[in-house]
């Protein structure tokens, strides 16, 4: 095999003795040939078993599609490392200025929709031709979705890009029995056993032995099915116990979806890393100013896949799945070698993490025989008395990559789950963790500090958060250390009103924390935090959410958390106004803002809104004097973790949690 780059030309396929290729990769992000990038993987892995293929990255005039002609087996399409849309996007709808998987940074060069675009183009070009999407943008659309951009329900992407078959989650396994199959000569509309896999079939061709949710049509006029179609296809994701699900999509056609592919065996992981990545850009990239995304990870290791902390809000676990699997010590030591032979290293290796960098094992052996627990969380609200909560091999890696020659510092920066950590009686990681791998920074997430907030994010109590806290600044304090907890920061989700906003103000004043950035909630495809969005439902309990969507509410529910900001002054003032929290304005030690006479005596003169009205808008039941806490039980309300933040979440590190 070979450690150049793939080709992206045709002259460079004919160099290798290639004429025609036996798949040609279509990707909405710049060539990375690093296994942080997914289309990396698939195509290294292609390579290994044998099959040509060709990088077609960004296309935009037929000329460009047409680079390598029509190839033996098959088309494959990725919108990317992300959503395409989220790419463009802010959670506000307005466009991004750049683009980190873009050479140069330059915004707008893929397309909206990126995958549907590039599969009907090839449609187009090439009628006859076998196309198979996947990539994290058409597994979190594969079935019909409520879509944040339209503000309304799609079909599944399989509808609209008119592809033959869509692989959906992490897709080694699939790749391989795909292109074993393409080899022994079967059509694309054959190939219906794969796991991992979806498709379109007629009634009469739907199998035995599986589950229907609500028809396109239904969920798209009824939210209530929605809540519940979206349930259906939650419960039955694992490879274990995960059954065959059915979606009508149209008058004739119907969806259909493998049960997920078994997650990999810390060995096939391993293997997939030995795989001869050059591990940087194109260097055709160079003279547009590079690719931004690999400054995250060039020197960066990830060790693990999967995470069971299972967020409401992200992403990972409909796409990657919850059952963890990490590499093994000798795996990442080696690659951590490799790259002090790099010249552009530095001696810093920059984390050894993943989508949470303190998992190394699934959350109890339990799982492995008979899958994860249905409408469970292993963390959320307090961990299972059943899971494993063992540090002790992941410490024990960090102290042997501290020892490797070349390596200077070894830092965590992918984030940890602190609930996790501080459940661990063994203090040591907390402490090795202080001392030796922090870089005056460590970036956690508890979101919110309103409980009932937290309870619809699926993420812990704010209790927790305070402890690890404690125990924090207690471990940098014995080390002579000036060092900082970065919490993520979220406003306006599911949840949450103006009070509870006011709340999370509160106790950041408390704990002297002062955002320099914050989140909205963004609604991205597949997540139950998005269903509650669009529907107002609770899809495990079917119960009534209360949901900010107006500009006006998610503006006041950001502007409180930057209460401390002169500017956001008049603002925070309106806001409390609303809530009712007059309390805080003013100038005890307690309270968010300054009084501004002339405003305030400004707004009284204006006609008072109807109270029935304004308590509605700050998200409390009518005629209840709450103080800005939620004293009714039937309130719709959830209760979160506040936090500092100065993230930005930018797409460079973005992962959709």
């Amino acid at each position: 095999m070979s450690s150049t780059f793939l080709p992206i030309t045709k002259k460079e396929a004919l160099e290798r003795g290639w004429d025609q290729l036996d798949f040609v990769y279509i990707i909405g992000d710049a060539y990375v040939d690093h296994p942080s990038f997914g289309a990396a993987i698939i195509s290294r892995l292609i390579e290994s078993l044998g099959f040509s293929i060709g990088i077609i990255s960004q296309p935009v005039s037929d000329r460009d599609y047409q680079e390598f002609g029509k190839p033996k087996y098959a088309f494959l399409v990725t919108g990317g490392n992300i959503d395409s849309m989220v790419a463009h996007y802010t959670a506000a709808k307005r466009k991004r200025s750049d683009d980190a998987y873009t050479p140069g940074g330059k915004a707008g060069r893929r397309p909206d929709r990126a995958t549907i675009v590039y599969s009907r183009k090839l449609r187009e070009l090439y009628p006859d031709s076998s196309i198979v999407i996947g990539g994290l943008e058409a597994s979190l659309r594969r079935f019909a979705h409520y879509d944040y951009w339209d503000d309304a329900v799609r079909p599944s992407i399989l509808i609209d890009s008119q592809a033959d078959l869509l692989l959906y989650g992490m897709g080694e396994k699939v790749i391989k029995q795909l292109t074993e199959q393409l080899q022994q000569g079967k059509d694309i509309h054959s190939i219906r056993d794969i796991r991992g896999t979806c498709y379109l079939c007629t009634q009469d061709e739907i199998p035995a032995e599986s589950v229907s949710c609500a028809s396109f049509r239904k969920v798209s006029e009824n939210k209530e099915s929605y809540a519940k179609a979206h349930q259906i296809q939650n419960e039955w994701q694992d490879a274990v116990y995960g059954k065959i699900i059915i979606q009508k999509q149209t008058d004739t056609e119907y969806l259909v979806q493998n049960p997920p592919m078994p997650t990999l065996t810390r060995e096939e992981l391993d293997e997939v890393f030995k795989l001869p990545f050059t591990r940087t850009y194109h260097p055709s990239y160079e003279k547009l100013g590079g690719v931004d995304a690999i400054e995250e990870v060039e020197f960066s290791i990830m060790q693990n896949r999967g995470c069971f902390g299972n967020c409401n809000f992200c992403a990972i676990t409909f796409h990657q799945g919850r059952q963890v699997v990490s590499r093994s010590e000798e795996s990442i030591i080696a690659e951590a070698e490799e790259m002090t032979r790099n010249p552009r290293f530095k001696g810093y290796i920059h984390d050894v993490g993943g989508p949470t960098a303190n998992f190394r094992y699934p959350s109890c052996k339990k799982q492995l025989k008979y899958g994860l627990c249905q409408n469970r969380k292993c963390l959320a609200p307090k961990p299972c008395p059943h899971m494993d909560i063992d540090h002790s091999e992941y410490i024990d890696l960090l102290r042997k990559l501290r020892k490797i020659k070349g390596v200077k510092k070894v830092f965590v920066r992918s984030g940890i789950r602190y609930d996790y950590a501080i459940a661990d009686p063994d203090p040591t990681f907390m402490q090795e963790l202080v001392k030796y791998h922090i870089s005056g920074q460590l970036k956690v997430a508890p979101e919110h500090c309103v409980n009932h907030v937290l309870d619809k994010m699926g993420k812990p109590h704010v209790q927790d958060f305070d402890r690890f806290c404690k125990r924090f600044y207690e471990e940098t304090k014995k080390i002579g250390k000036e060092q900082y907890l970065v919490p993520y920061l979220m406003s306006s989700h599911p949840g949450c009103t103006i009070a509870d906003a006011v709340e999370l103000a509160v106790y950041l004043k408390k704990h002297h924390m002062r955002p320099e950035q914050v989140q909205d909630f963004y609604p991205t495809p597949g997540t139950n935090s998005t269903c509650m969005f669009y529907t107002g439902l609770d899809p495990q309990t079917m119960e009534p959410v209360y949901v900010p969507k107006t500009a006006e509410e998610k503006f006041y529910q950001r502007t409180l958390l930057q209460y401390y900001k002169p500017e956001n002054r008049r603002n925070v003032i309106e806001a409390l106004i609303r809530a009712h929290r007059e309390d805080l304005i003013g100038n005890g030690p307690n309270c968010l803002v300054t009084p501004d006479i002339e405003y305030i005596r400004t707004h009284k003169q204006q006609p008072a809104p109807n109270k029935k009205q304004d308590s509605r808008r700050a998200g409390k039941p009518a005629g209840k004097n709450t103080r800005g806490r939620n004293t009714s039980r039937k309130t719709p309300v959830v209760d979160r973790g506040g936090v500092l933040t100065n993230d930005t979440r930018s797409s460079r590190s973005r992962k959709y949690r």
